[in-house]
């Protein structure tokens, strides 16, 4: 399996270095800085060979060029996004497969947080490398695509096995666990989950990774189409898009 380091970067972000340990290939996931990856590389004597890029906001390819230019790593990043990935070498495109040493990638093209974002889906490794498409019990911003494609997206990463870890680019969890119950307050899952996020972070330790078991249970944004939720919010046996829409409206407007 895979040898995953995650890093924590910037106010929030975490970037991972992802060793697969048959080849010795190392990939660094949406490398928001250089400095912080390149040492950790470093002291576990581990050679960057490969970044992988989920999109191209700065806080996930801030670090391309610099670690390009220090190790010669090959850039993997979204076909559908050429021109905003810095220094990319290979396109991938929805369906397609990339290897990393004896381990397989599944790419999948998940727009909504932007028009060219796409994940990576390392099955025998049971990992998801969704950067901002999908987070601990929340979802990113819609800040290039619609409802009804992030809604797709959401819907296609919830069908992975419930094994998957979920290794989302913030921590966003508490947050999002505040906003959770506001608008699913009887969902056992999450008050349980609620806890531990207090628990977790009172401790300072990282609520990241979490499963697609947990989330399909809690997560709101993934529930769209759950009668209980539609039922709590009041929004009983409306579309799952227009629920999704309303979820994602409230959280935007959450303080």
């Amino acid at each position: 399996m895979l040898d995953i380091r995650q890093i924590a970067v910037l106010d929030d972000n975490y970037v991972y270095l992802v060793r697969e340990p048959t080849s010795g290939a190392v990939a660094v996931v949406d490398p928001a800085v250089t400095d912080e990856i390149l040492a950790l590389a470093d002291k576990l004597g581990w050679r960057i060979t490969h970044i992988l890029n989920t999109h191209h906001h700065s806080d996930h390819i801030g670090g391309n060029l610099a670690i390009k230019a220090a190790t010669g790593c090959t850039i993997v990043g979204p076909a559908h996004d050429p021109d905003r990935i810095p220094g990319m070498d290979v396109q991938v495109k929805d369906g397609d497969t990339y290897t990393l040493g004896a381990e397989t990638a599944q790419v999948f093209f998940v727009p909504g947080h932007t028009r060219g974002h796409i994940a990576y889906w390392f099955k025998d490794s049971d990992a998801l490398f969704c950067g901002d498409t999908m987070f601990s019990i929340g979802c990113g911003r819609l800040f290039e695509g619609t409802p009804q494609q992030m809604w797709t997206s959401l819907s296609r990463l919830r069908e992975l096995p419930p094994t998957t870890r979920i290794y989302c680019a913030h921590e966003y969890t508490a947050s999002n666990v505040r906003f959770a119950v506001s608008v699913d307050p009887d969902n056992a899952a999450l008050r349980a989950y609620e806890a531990e996020v207090k628990d977790k972070r009172a401790r300072n330790i990282p609520t990241v990774p979490s499963t697609l078991k947990l989330e399909r249970a809690a997560n709101p944004f993934l529930r769209a189409d759950a009668a209980d939720l539609q039922a709590a919010m009041g929004l009983a046996g409306r579309d799952a898009v227009d629920v999704f829409t309303e979820v994602r409206a409230r959280k935007d407007n959450f303080k």
